[in-house]
């Protein structure tokens, strides 16, 4: 346990995926290594490395990602991504309700899909902050991780207070002996996305656009929980969602397309965020209605992606108007999923 989250352990585990979605058209077998501080790192290998809190791991991040995995064809290097957690904004702004994209565990299943071989996860705090750039050069990236690249966006900032920039870095990578591969300004411009864009959109309840910037569905992981069980006698049981990570952004109140993969199958269905205010909800609630689906998912743990946003959560007369809108969403929700 760190930081109050619940953190994988510091294990090897093996997946094997295709990597097309990242344009390097071949399957490869990648060891994920897992490891919850930059103390704990150790490899024989020099790395390629790329750094930052990559919120969303969209396809910005993935422009950058996909470098540092085909420099690391020649197996003489391995490939290596830092990240911190807590968000650094969530440590240095005392005020800051910064909302993520990603929960850590969620960054870690997106972060291997990719095919990175080793993730740091290095707890932020004032201390680590309080690094001057040279020290951040010299005790972590040529101490603790023997890089022999390291590759970043052109506006990449870093050391205490954020002083530092690109220009210093090719600066000490000359003194240091390690290369420095810059993102141009026109790559980045290509994709013109930011995780802030991607905030921006889902709360907004601009689904289509926030899925675009990602590059995946965005997605919810929660268990389900007992709900009020309304659903049930209007004939649209829903699985109610519990989210326990307070920092995870919750989209725009509405009523969404949605899927899941459930016993190794996709199942589609429609998800309402909100207060419930046709039975005067008091507290904002998560409930997916499954599709053609019937099964006990009580106390599991699934993920929801979230495909199309219908509607705004409304306050209906009478259950019997709220059901006939649930009828109509649902037509409007196969519909799209027909043509998926």
């Amino acid at each position: 346990m760190k930081n109050g989250i619940n953190l994988r352990k510091s294990i090897t585990q093996t997946v094997t995926f295709n990597i097309d979605s990242i344009n390097l058209h071949h399957y490869k077998t990648i060891a994920l290594k897992i490891f919850h501080s930059i103390n704990d790192f150790s490899s024989t290998k020099k790395t390629i490395l790329t750094l930052g809190t990559f919120d969303g791991v969209h396809i910005g991040h993935k422009k950058i990602l996909e470098r540092v995995i085909q420099k690391t064809k020649n197996e003489d290097y391995e490939s290596l991504v830092l990240t911190f957690f807590p968000h650094p904004r969530m440590v240095l702004q005392e005020h800051s309700d910064i909302k993520l994209l990603n929960t850590i565990n969620e960054k870690i299943d997106l972060l291997e899909q990719i095919g990175i071989e080793n993730l740091v996860i290095h707890p932020f705090d004032e201390t680590f902050s309080r690094l001057t750039a040279e020290e951040f050069v010299t005790t972590v990236l040529i101490d603790r991780f023997h890089i022999q690249k390291i590759i970043i966006g052109h506006d990449h900032r870093f050391g205490r207070n954020r002083t530092a920039n690109i220009d210093d870095l090719i600066t000490f990578g000359k003194e240091y002996d390690f290369e420095v591969e810059q993102i141009s300004v026109q790559e980045i411009n290509d994709i013109s996305v930011s995780s802030t864009k991607i905030r921006m959109a889902l709360l907004e309840g601009d689904m289509d656009l926030a899925n675009k910037y990602l590059g995946y569905e965005y997605f919810l992981t929660g268990i389900v929980v007992k709900g009020k069980q309304l659903g049930r006698t209007i004939n649209f049981p829903t699985a109610n969602l519990q989210i326990e990570e307070n920092y995870k952004l919750i989209p725009q109140n509405g009523v969404y397309i949605v899927k899941s993969i459930i016993n190794q199958k996709t199942v589609f269905g429609m998800m309402n965020i909100g207060f419930n205010p046709t039975v005067s909800g008091q507290n904002q609630s998560i409930e997916i209605h499954y599709f053609d689906f019937d099964a006990d998912l009580y106390s599991q743990k699934i993920r929801v992606s979230m495909l199309h946003r219908i509607r705004s959560e409304q306050k209906f007369e009478s259950v019997s108007l709220l059901k006939e809108q649930l009828e109509k969403d649902a037509l409007t929700a196969n519909a799209y999923t027909k043509k998926l």
